[in-house]
Order: structure tokens, then C-alpha cells, then sequence
């Protein structure tokens, strides 16, 4: 898809998944979790009409709910939809045929209360892997669900958006595991060309703290939109976004067995049919408005990191292909002599270049320039003398950037991911117990 230039976005207040016409959400506890204070399932709802687009873990231990929603999607990756539930607490995952009958199951559940087939629902898990799924709280819980996102809906004449927008909100709840806030962010913008006149909306919520390092997707994501859109239009745009965006974050380097990504578009927003088409610079401007949505959130999982303190920012310039460059970023994010020594506030470059070196990447040392928070620490492979209460003063900012040019070639990648921190540790040591 052409790069074009980025068109002029509004950021919706309290926005997310529900912003977009025609996408109703709700969450609330169904009892996967004990504690009775922590909603733990949610329900995205969509108007008759909507299409759906997906991507999901490379994971081989993939989850049950993965299979059965890869399944309803088809071949293409894209399929009419009228729901996604999602529930936390349980992954649904390495539970065999078991596992996969409770995901149908659900999908069946979901279907009788939307009033539609099985196969136009989508499910997600997140939580413990290899506990089996009980159904009994989706028994209960999918109906009360429903009842509360259709009252939501019902009041909007008298309450305007704000009630679709809370059960938004609630659903992004629902969904968090070790994440300590919920991840919502949506935009607008005016259309342009064939579209003229046309304002149109992108949502979205995800849910993602540990176990990331995303091979198709993100852990947990639905992304929204009221643009009209074909199906195999929405999936390429899809697809070719999470590439730039949830597959450049890095938490911990191990992939979910449960990584998914659902993309919803309602066609709410063209009143007169107008649709989206492929290679037009309408279809440019709305992929260019998902990336928006979507490189957000990505920023949003890797300064969410379990027991992070700071978001990190990785940029390897000068390598000699694409995948050069994305391979020497990640050794960089994912060292943990790098992410400790962030945490430490201590500008050692040396274990930058250690990353760099060790990663297979060709290039020569004498050609590798390195800079940390905008300091020069390293010119043509040798130390820079630089300030260190200066480097101290710029470890305090939220965000830590780290730029390294290997002056092989011209590709260029950035990789998002956070320090490593005690507190990583004592969560990931007690996540059953």
C-alpha cells in the first residue's frame, strides 16, 4: 500500500472501541475470576451488515478460541460478523477438544441473544494456559451481557453517545489481565476525494502487559470502524498495519499462544453507499487513520509492561534490508543487560553494541554510530565522552530512546518495548499462586 501523508486526525475524548457507529460494547464479571469486583467478560455487538478481519498468533499451541475464530473468518481472514465476547481469567488454551467445544459453544450462546449464526461470532480468551474453560459463567453471564449493551443502546436518543461509550470502556476492562489500566484510543477525520464529505471514525481497545512480542497481531485487540469497506480491502489494511505497529512491540520476546486481532467495520459512516476501494487515496487516508489507532495502543502495551517504568523506544537506521534492521532492534529490546540497565538509569551503550554484535546482522563495528536520549555515546564503534548527570537528568523522562545507525545501508525500523524491572519478577513468580 502507497505511503501517503497522514491525514488530519481528531482524537475522540474517552474514546475507544465504541466510538464508531453502528458498534455497541458492554463488560461485566461473569465469575472466571474470584474476585466479584473485576468485570471479566465482554461483549463487542455490531449492526447487521458489519465485516470483520482478522490476525492471530503464530503460537503452535495456539488457543481454542484462535482456531475457532481463524475457522469463522475462512480462508481469506475476513467474513460478515455480528459479535465478538471476549472472556479473562482463562486462555482457553492446550484444553484439546474440550477446549474447542467450549469455544463453539459460546459462539452458539452469543448467536441465539444477537440473532444470528454461530460462524458471524468471534471469540477470545486471555488468562492461564492448560486450565480447562468452564461454560457455566457464559451461560449467565452472555445474557445479562446483552441485555445491558441493549439498553445502553436503546438510550442513546436521550443520552447521546455517552452510554455506548461507557460500555466501551467497560469492555476494556473486562479484558485486562496484569495490565494496570485499560488501553482505549479513537479517532475521526474528514474524508477526502471520492469520499468528500464523509466523516469517519476508528476505535479501539487492547489488552496486553507480559508475554508479548506479537508475531501477527496483538495479545488482545478489537479495532473499529464505521467506514464502508470491503471485506479483503479491510483484512490488507489490517495485515499490513499490525506489521508497522503491534508487531514492533516487544515486552518480554515470548509470543502469546492466544495473539489476536479483530478488525470491524460497520459502513455507518456512508450514508450514500460510497465505499472504500482498493489502490484509491481513500483507502490510503483510512489505513493511514488504523495505523494512528493501532501504533497508539502498540505504545500504549510496551509502557504498560509488567512492572515497567519506562517505555523504550528502539530505532536501528542504516541496515541493509528490512529484516536487518528489525532483527537488530530486537536484540537491542529484548536484551535484558539493555532493558536492567534502563531501569538503572545507567547509559551504557556498551550493552547496546553487545545486542548489536551478537545478532547475526552484517555490518562493520567501525561503522556504527549509537545515541542515547539524543546523547552521541558512540561515533564510527568508539566511546563519545558525554555528560553523565546530563544522561541522568534525561533518564527521568517517561520515555527512553535509544538510536543506533549501522551504516550498512538505508532500511530503517522502530521497536517499542520497556525496562525490566524487580517488579517483573514477583508478577510473573506469583501469576497462579
Amino acid at each position: 500500500m502507497q505511503e501517503t501523508p497522514m491525514p488530519r486526525l481528531r482524537v475522540i475524548e474517552d474514546g475507544g472501541v465504541a466510538s464508531p457507529a453502528g458498534i455497541y460494547a458492554g463488560g461485566i464479571h461473569a465469575g472466571f475470576r474470584a474476585d466479584p469486583n473485576r468485570p471479566d467478560l465482554a461483549l463487542v455487538e455490531v449492526d447487521e451488515g458489519a465485516v470483520a478481519a482478522g490476525a492471530f498468533t503464530t503460537n503452535k499451541f495456539c488457543a481454542a478460541p484462535v482456531t475457532v475464530s481463524r475457522g469463522h473468518l475462512g480462508e481469506d481472514g475476513c467474513a460478515a460478523v455480528r459479535a465478538v465476547c471476549i472472556n479473562s481469567g482463562n486462555a482457553n488454551a492446550a484444553t484439546g477438544e474440550e477446549g474447542l467445544e467450549c469455544a463453539e459453544a459460546t459462539c452458539e450462546l452469543v448467536a441465539r441473544e444477537v440473532g444470528c449464526a454461530p460462524e458471524q461470532v468471534l471469540v477470545a480468551s486471555t488468562g492461564v494456559i492448560g486450565q480447562l474453560l468452564d461454560l457455566s459463567p457464559f451461560k449467565t453471564g452472555v445474557p445479562a451481557l446483552h441485555e445491558k449493551i441493549a439498553a445502553a443502546a436503546a438510550a442513546r436518543e436521550d443520552e447521546g453517545d455517552e452510554a455506548r461509550l461507557a460500555g466501551g470502556h467497560d469492555a476494556a476492562h473486562a479484558i485486562m489481565t496484569t495490565d494496570t489500566h485499560p488501553k482505549e484510543y479513537a479517532v475521526s477525520y474528514e474524508a477526502t476525494g471520492a469520499l468528500a464529505g464523509h466523516t469517519i471514525t476508528v476505535g479501539g481497545m487492547c489488552k496486553g502487559s507480559g508475554m508479548i512480542m506479537p508475531n501477527m497481531a496483538t495479545m488482545i485487540s478489537i479495532i473499529s470502524t464505521d467506514a464502508l469497506i470491503e471485506p479483503e480491502l479491510l483484512h490488507e489494511v489490517l495485515v499490513s498495519v499490525v506489521k508497522k505497529t503491534f508487531n514492533k512491540v516487544t515486552v518480554d520476546s515470548d509470543t502469546s499462544t492466544n495473539d489476536t486481532c479483530i478488525a470491524i467495520a460497520t459502513g455507518k459512516a456512508a450514508l450514500d453507499g460510497c465505499s472504500i476501494e482498493a489502490g484509491t487515496p481513500e483507502a490510503d487516508e483510512f489505513a493511514a487513520s488504523v495505523n494512528a489507532v493501532c501504533q497508539h495502543l502498540a505504545r500504549e502495551i510496551a509502557a504498560d509492561g509488567e512492572g515497567a517504568s519506562k517505555l523504550v523506544t528502539v530505532t536501528v537506521a542504516g541496515a541493509a534490508t528490512d529484516e536487518d534492521a528489525d532483527t537488530a532492534a530486537r536484540a537491542i529490546a529484548n536484551s535484558p543487560l539493555v532493558k536492567t540497565a534502563i531501569y538503572g538509569h545507567d547509559c551504557n551503550w556498551g550493552r547496546i553494541a553487545m545486542a548489536l554484535g551478537k545478532c547475526g546482522v552484517a555490518f562493520d563495528q567501525r561503522d556504527v554510530d549509537i545515541d542515547i536520549m539524543g546523547m552521541p555515546v558512540c561515533r564510527d564503534g568508539l566511546t563519545v565522552a558525554f555528560d553523565e548527570d546530563e544522561a541522568l537528568r534525561r533518564f527521568e523522562e517517561p520515555e527512553i530512546t535509544i538510536w543506533a545507525d549501522l551504516g550498512a545501508g538505508t532500511c530503517e525500523t522502530t521497536v517499542w518495548t520497556c525496562d525490566l524491572t524487580h517488579e517483573y519478577v514477583t508478577i510473573n513468580g506469583d501469576y497462579r499462586t
